[in-house]
């Protein structure tokens, strides 16, 4: 199954949690943050959203950070994706 997001939205897969500290203290899953950082998937085309026309900046294949609870999360065959609006990402890993 794929996703193929509408208007402004993209669609992202987090990087894995750190799993240890750089002290190597291992954390259970409750400890882990959030990931901030996620890989871009797919990218709707844009268009006009609120009355205002909207060009997507980003593309699939781009390592992006979002705001830490931003989103909708999802899981398809097993895995899970966080969509969000291109307004949610802040900023573009080069």
């Amino acid at each position: 199954m794929t996703i193929r997001p509408l208007l402004d939205r993209i669609v992202l897969k987090a990087d894995k949690a750190e799993e240890t500290t750089k002290s190597g203290i291992v954390l259970t899953a409750s400890a882990k943050e959030k990931p901030q950082f996620s890989n871009v998937i797919a990218v709707g085309e844009g268009g006009i959203v609120d009355g205002k026309e909207v060009k997507m900046y980003v593309k699939v294949g781009d390592k992006v950070i979002t705001n830490q609870y931003s989103g909708t999360t999802v899981k398809i065959d097993g895995e899970e994706y966080t969509i969000v609006r291109q307004n949610d990402i802040l900023a573009v890993v080069e």
